[in-house]
């Protein structure tokens, strides 16, 4: 007996505690198993596509692929995981990818594939995934308690980044050297597992409601987000500042190769050393909620972003810029694990997969607009214009922001699971 004690808590027990569930255990190890494969197609993709053709259409309609379908049909699903069982759904469109990826394997081990195929094999696997992932959004409040979702958006936020951002892309990129067919053997293998371990927590149909068009029950959605004050301000928050992060980072190889000097090799360690400022906020995030309110840490995330385009914008030493980078990758996990506890405590149940479409359409939707003026700005005044940009724009919406962040998270449904 006391030798156990000694021997502390399981593995398991340290990633997902007893007291979220076995069902949110079983949603967490499938939400970690397809972001390890989404990782692997993060950098396989546009390599398939690199491969077969050296036309720079065709390159940056794979990149428009992934960034499209969201915008495209992320209210819809919105809908879809609001009148559906989710658990389902989810189930559905991640086989789908599944399929689809058999399908490329097989083009591909034949020598099959052209580039419509591949690109229409990206554009399916992009379309599936915005089904999933917003369906996927809406499980954690109603298989854990309002009082642990910090605790289990936290856990989740660990697989986006340590499988989907960190360790996918190096993987993806060595088993395309590897074979061509290789990472997409590999990611269906992942996804398909991903199918299998969400099959195994309950159900999780929404309650019965009366049935409507797709539009009146998205005009249901966008218009309860315009009427609650405090998801109003953070859909607005997300638009804006994706608007000048988008600016900003859309030229960030350039910005790595031309300013810091630090060539193709460095893009990628920006992107690594990003990533492990990701990790180390997710071991801080728990002793600074426990001391800090969630709004206070609202405001600090947002002050560090505002000041991390500022320094970017001012230097040009690597030994300055590579800190910054660590700094906001830590902040980038605290606040997207806080700004979607904060959603999922204020929005009822029923309407949490329209309310998630919202902010998809917001998130992408700045991106995009945020990557169009970044490039123009960054071909009129060179590669720091952006970042400069995004610096004002932050300061600014910050300033008027300020005093309604501490008010966000104080709003909570009357009912918890």
């Amino acid at each position: 007996m006391n030798s156990a004690r000694r021997a502390g808590p399981s593995i398991g027990e340290l990633l997902a505690p007893a007291r979220l569930g076995g069902s949110f255990r079983w949603l967490l190890a499938s939400s970690w198993s397809t972001n390890l494969g989404d990782g692997v197609a993060a950098a396989a993709g546009p390599l398939l596509v690199a491969s077969l053709t050296d036309s720079p259409p065709a390159i940056a309609a794979a990149a428009l692929l992934r960034w499209a379908p969201p915008l495209v049909f992320g209210l819809y699903a919105g809908v879809l995981s609001d009148r559906h069982d989710r658990r389902r759904i989810v189930v559905l469109a991640d086989g789908s990818r599944a399929v689809v990826l058999a399908v490329l394997v097989v083009a591909l081990a034949t020598d099959r594939l052209g580039v419509a195929g591949a690109l229409l094999a990206l554009g399916l696997l992009a379309t599936a995934e915005v089904f999933a992932d917003n369906t996927t959004a809406t499980l954690t409040p109603m298989v854990v308690s309002s009082d642990d979702l910090v605790l289990a958006n936290a856990r989740l936020q660990v697989g986006l980044i340590t499988l989907n951002q960190l360790a996918g892309p190096p993987l993806g990129a060595a088993l395309f050297v590897a074979g061509q067919v290789w990472p997409f053997v590999t990611q269906a293998v992942l996804v398909a597992a991903g199918v299998l371990l969400i099959r195994r927590i309950r159900p999780v149909a929404p309650e019965a409601r009366p049935r409507s068009t797709a539009r009146r029950e998205i005009r249901e959605g966008v218009a309860w987000t315009v009427r609650h004050a405090a998801v109003r301000t953070l859909a607005l928050t997300i638009l804006i500042f994706n608007v000048t992060f988008g600016a900003a980072w859309s030229v960030l190889v350039l910005y790595a190769q031309d300013r810091l000097g630090l060539g193709a090799i460095g893009f990628g360690l920006i992107t690594a050393v990003s990533a492990v400022g990701g990790l180390l906020g997710s071991v801080l995030y728990g002793p600074i909620t426990a001391r800090v309110s969630l709004g206070n840490v609202m405001r600090v995330g947002l002050v560090i972003e505002t000041l991390t385009h500022l320094g970017l914008a001012t230097t040009t030493s690597p030994l300055v810029a590579l800190p910054i980078f660590f700094v906001f990758g830590a902040h980038a996990f605290i606040w997207g694990t806080t700004s979607t506890t904060v959603r999922q405590r204020a929005v009822p149940t029923h309407l949490q997969g329209r309310v998630g479409s919202v902010y998809t359409i917001g998130l992408y939707g700045g991106l995009v607009v945020g990557a169009a003026v970044g490039g123009v700005l960054a071909d009129h005044f060179g590669v720091a214009a952006p970042f400069w940009f995004a610096f004002a724009g932050s300061a600014v919406f910050l300033a008027l922001l300020w005093p309604s962040l501490t008010r966000i998270v104080h709003a909570e449904p009357p009912a918890t699971p």
